[in-house]
């Protein structure tokens, strides 16, 4: 049986990643690639790289594709366009590359530690009424408990 970490493992062999420190570099340039969070809706509207677009996870494959309800044009049109791909902790963007490059995406990128690691480079982020947020508050946001009930039980 394959776990989550094996998916990982087996994406990671073929998606690229790149360090938060680079993209907010990147995102400076005249030709900044296309940020995209594929975190929930939930997650997004509280906070994210200004800029950057929300296609979440779970509709990924419709929204790169035209005719579905949930198409988004700028990444049906263009499969050559540079895309980076942000989530929390890099985890969910990982996979998201593998998809989007089986798809014949040619320049998809990961977000190597995902917004926790560009929150403590201590790089920019916004909140859904586009105002910056302090680390900290960011921090906590990306930081959500594990419930009692999602820990392993014990002796299995």
């Amino acid at each position: 049986m394959r776990r989550y970490a094996d998916l990982l493992a087996d994406a990671l062999m073929r998606v690229r990643e790149v360090m938060p420190w680079n993209l907010y570099e990147r995102l400076a340039a005249s030709q900044a690639p296309l940020v995209v969070d594929v975190r929930e809706p939930e997650e997004f509207a509280c906070l994210r790289i200004a800029g950057s677009l929300n296609v979440p996870r779970g509709v990924l494959e419709q929204a790169c594709e035209w005719n579905y309800d949930v198409t988004v044009p700028v990444l049906a049109g263009d499969r050559e366009r540079e895309i980076v791909l942000v989530c929390r902790s890099g985890n969910r963007s990982l996979l998201a590359g593998d998809v989007m490059q089986a798809m014949g995406f040619a320049n998809v990128v990961s977000l190597r530690t995902g917004l926790r690691g560009w929150n403590d480079a201590e790089l920019p982020l916004v909140d859904g009424a586009g105002a910056l947020l302090d680390a900290d508050t960011a921090e906590a946001l990306l930081s959500p408990p594990v419930r009692p009930e999602q820990r392993r039980p014990a002796g299995r």
